[in-house]
């Protein structure tokens, strides 16, 4: 139940790789997992990680408190929870988290939650917090129309922007809350549009045959940085659209650290475990094995999937979003079983997920210097 708490499950190994500290946080026979690749797990003030359990039956909110050996606290109960969209405030007092569709806040100390945003017949994705701190988006479907929703913190000025196809991870431009960068399925994939719905465009037009994941800011240089799958890191100059290698490397998720002088990543066929890539350079150091199992089919391949790959695997997950956050999925995922690393404010920790253990569960590794 809500306000439940928990013994800390918390304990430390060593990577046989690289000889890290690897702190593992949770242990429940079931599924858990840390935030997005694109979210923190962790409060600014690094002293409590968020992440999702299904320990009570369905998607809840949990945390770590007085991370990493602190007790674990569950923060919601009843109707599950969009199991990748909490975000952190900045503010260290509240979390932005999705149900079916709508939008609400929590409060750290009280559990309080307070609605946002409905949109009826909707299934909304995670959520993406601006620079500024003042304005949410999230991915959308509502009936058969895809796009994305935007809005206030404060729940007001929502307003649905509708694309003609599955839209995946809305991101805010850190350095001009006015954009917004999204991913499109199948190709072309980079788009943007402002918030106000105007100025929608594509960002780099390419066919099927080029798989573009999981694109994402690098850092506050504002420029672009995404992987063309299973191949290589790109960089793009958010402005004048001119894209450069960063280097040849199975970067898969990826996270860059707020300066834009590392990515941060997990790899996969062959997975070699979590790298940092300098931006400069394009050198890739090791920081320690992630023992996922890596799930997906299309992961094997070098382009999206399209219709006959996933009609079963859509069938399964109708009331998703989209199949590629569906338990039954066997395409993308399920995406439990995928590391989806992220810095620790301080960016002195890695958290991952890992089901090497035969459930998925949360780990951080410490960084050296």
């Amino acid at each position: 139940m809500k306000h439940s708490r928990f013994p800390s499950e918390h304990s430390v190994e060593s990577d046989p790789a690289t000889g890290a500290i690897v702190h593992r946080l949770t242990s429940a026979p079931c599924i858990n997992h840390a935030t997005y690749f694109l979210q923190s797990s962790l409060t600014p003030d690094g002293r409590t990680l968020i992440f999702t359990s299904y320990r009570s039956g369905s998607a809840q909110l949990y945390s770590v408190e007085d991370f990493p050996a602190g007790e674990i606290r569950q923060w919601t109960d009843g109707e599950p929870i969009h199991p990748f969209s909490p975000a952190i405030h900045p503010d260290n007092g509240r979390v932005f988290l999705v149900r079916g569709g709508s939008v609400w806040d929590i409060d750290r100390q009280t559990l309080a939650e307070r609605l946002i945003a409905r949109f009826d017949g909707a299934q909304l994705g995670e959520v993406s917090l601006s620079s500024c701190s003042q304005w949410l988006t999230a991915a959308a479907k509502i009936g058969t129309q895809h796009g994305i929703v935007s809005g206030r913190v404060d729940g007001s000025g929502w307003r649905f922007i509708p694309f003609p196809r599955t839209v995946i991870h809305p991101q805010f431009n850190p350095l001009d809350p006015e954009w917004i960068e999204f991913g499109g399925d199948p190709a072309p994939r980079m788009h943007r549009v402002r918030r106000d719905g105007s100025g929608l465009e594509c960002l780099y037009q390419h066919g099927n045959d080029e798989f573009v994941v999981h694109e994402t800011f690098l850092g506050l240089t504002g420029d672009l940085v995404y992987t063309v799958w299973p191949f290589s890191l790109w960089r793009m100059n958010w402005h004048t659209r001119e894209r450069s290698r960063i280097c040849e490397f199975n970067a898969w998720h990826i996270t860059p650290n707020r300066a834009g002088t590392l990515v941060l990543c997990d790899t996969n066929h062959p997975d070699r475990g979590l790298f940092l890539i300098d931006a400069a350079t394009g050198v890739a150091s090791p920081l320690c094995l992630s023992g996922a199992s890596n799930a997906g089919t299309q992961w094997t391949k070098s382009c999206y999937a399209l219709a006959a790959d996933f009609a079963a695997a859509r069938s399964a997950a109708s009331s998703n979003l989209s199949w590629m956050e569906a338990p039954a999925d066997t395409v993308y995922g399920p995406q439990w079983t995928h590391p989806h690393p992220s810095f620790s404010p301080d960016e002195r920790m890695v958290v991952f997920t890992s089901d090497r253990s035969g459930h998925p569960q949360v780990y951080a590794v410490e960084l050296n210097g």
